[in-house]
């Protein structure tokens, strides 16, 4: 039995990034003897166990054999029998086809560190084409590393729009698209996901309607510098979809997004304009933008669309300064509700009494 170091630590580690976990293959060995060791568990499809001290991932090392269409249609061989170097050859991109021996010593038998080196993201061997979800990999690595110059290779790009032609795109899941993209959101240059995603054709067919130079990614890059909030970036990026209610409904619905990325991104959607316009709203005009933000009740992704507005200004070169929105915002919000139910007011005639009030707030401040 021998147990390597692989993956993205020794990547991190190459590059000088802080290694955040670590990840270890085991050649040699059969589940039962790592069960005897102590050793958990938890891998369904392939022997993947947690170390009984660390709790650190440990996997046998497999080899794979397509069997059916997309990122499921595989057998797994994980007998002791398979090398180190079988193991590393079914890996996405050479930089994370590395291993280390406990000695430190590093086995790279597909040039890895060299694509480091010279910043490349560049795919181990043919089979990569058998796995669709190494396109949205390849598109996160690149939103990941950009800042430092990686790019993907050009063979890798053309294989990629190979698999697109081929339909697999088409058999990628909902889960592993949207646990990708937000993922990728989450990056330092997440425009770049996108933009690998169009140069294999592939983001008209998991994106449809978004385009390179569409507003939302053009305002993607303001996101970044103003918050990293997943959300919010997520809501530039398609705030300027046509039709933009139903296609982020649908978009949405497609890829099962949590209820905060599609309220924030409708909200976006439908109410920047009035909110980068708001000092030539009249005071109805405000009122109205904060109960259709639902302001008065929301005040957090209130305060996450007003980002997401400000990126969107910087994006068409015009000032948003907030200062006058929030103060006629607190203003309005000061009114005590508490009075008008002392006096009896309910229903409909409450809420009427309640903007009522909220209009003298705001024209105080006019």
């Amino acid at each position: 039995m021998k147990i390597y170091l692989v993956g993205g630590a020794i990547r991190d580690q190459l590059l000088g990034l802080p290694v955040k976990e670590r990840d270890w293959v085991i050649v040699g060995a059969t589940p039962r003897e790592l069960t005897k060791l102590g050793f958990r568990q938890v891998g369904k499809e392939f022997p993947v166990f947690l170390h009984p001290e660390t709790n650190e991932e440990y996997a046998l090392a497999r080899m794979e054999r397509k069997t059916g269409p997309g990122y499921k249609g595989f057998a797994f061989d994980a007998s002791p029998s398979v090398t180190l170097e079988e193991d590393l050859q079914r890996r996405d991109l050479t930089i994370n086809a590395m291993a280390e021996m406990t000695d430190g010593v590093l086995i790279d038998p597909y040039q890895g560190k060299k694509d480091l080196q010279q910043r490349w993201l560049r795919h181990v061997s043919p089979a990569f084409a058998e796995d669709p979800v190494r396109i949205l990999r390849v598109a996160r690595f690149a939103a990941r590393y950009a800042n430092l110059g990686f790019r993907v290779a050009p063979e890798t790009n053309a294989l990629m729009r190979a698999m697109t032609t081929a339909g697999e795109v088409n058999a990628l899941v909902a889960e592993r698209v949207w646990k990708e993209l937000e993922r990728a959101l989450a990056e330092k240059n997440p425009e770049e996901f996108f933009h690998v995603l169009a140069e294999c054709d592939a983001l008209p067919i998991l994106f449809p309607h978004l385009t390179m130079d569409n507003l939302g990614i053009m305002a993607l890059p303001h996101a970044v510098t103003l918050s990293s909030d997943p959300a919010i970036r997520f809501a530039v990026v398609f705030h300027a979809q046509p039709e933009a209610k139903a296609t982020i409904s649908q978009l949405c619905d497609r890829y099962r997004a949590p209820v905060q990325f599609r309220e924030l991104a409708l909200l976006t959607a439908l109410q920047h304009r009035p909110a980068l316009e708001y000092k030539s709203l009249t005071v109805e005009g405000l009122l109205k933008l904060f109960i259709n933000t639902d302001a008065f009740r929301r005040e957090e992704r209130f305060q996450k669309f007003l980002t997401a507005c400000q990126a969107i200004a910087q994006t068409e070169k015009r000032s948003f300064d907030t200062a006058n929105l929030l103060r006629a915002h607190v203003a309005a919000q000061s009114v005590a509700k508490q009075p008008i139910l002392d006096q009896g007011v309910t229903g409909k005639a409450f809420a009427d009494e309640l903007n009522r009030q909220r209009l003298v707030a705001i024209k105080a401040l006019k």
